[in-house]
């Protein structure tokens, strides 16, 4: 499914890595959020406010390329896990 609308919790880091189309726009803005350890924590919003960029604006242009990205139905990487997989308990031996 395209995105509507940019869910508010969703890292740039995240936004990047399941709509590639999105690291255009990140560049045409000068930011440098491609490769920040901080990608993971900050959200559009963040990025937005460290950047001094208008929101509104930026929000409109990464949609507008993560509607044009051919990987733009794809599952996201940091959506709900297999039942069972990565599930795994370590148990101290005593």
């Amino acid at each position: 499914m395209k995105p509507a609308t940019i869910d508010p919790s969703m890292t740039v880091d995240e936004i990047m890595r399941r709509w590639p189309a999105t690291i255009r726009v990140m560049i045409c803005h000068k930011m440098l959020c491609i490769g920040c350890p901080i990608g993971i924590f900050h959200t559009v919003s963040d990025a937005c406010e460290a950047h001094a960029l208008d929101k509104d604006v930026f929000s409109m242009e990464l949609l507008k390329a993560m509607r044009s990205d051919p990987l733009a139905d794809a599952a996201s990487a940091f959506g709900e896990r297999e039942s069972g997989v990565g599930d795994r308990r370590i148990t101290a031996i005593a």
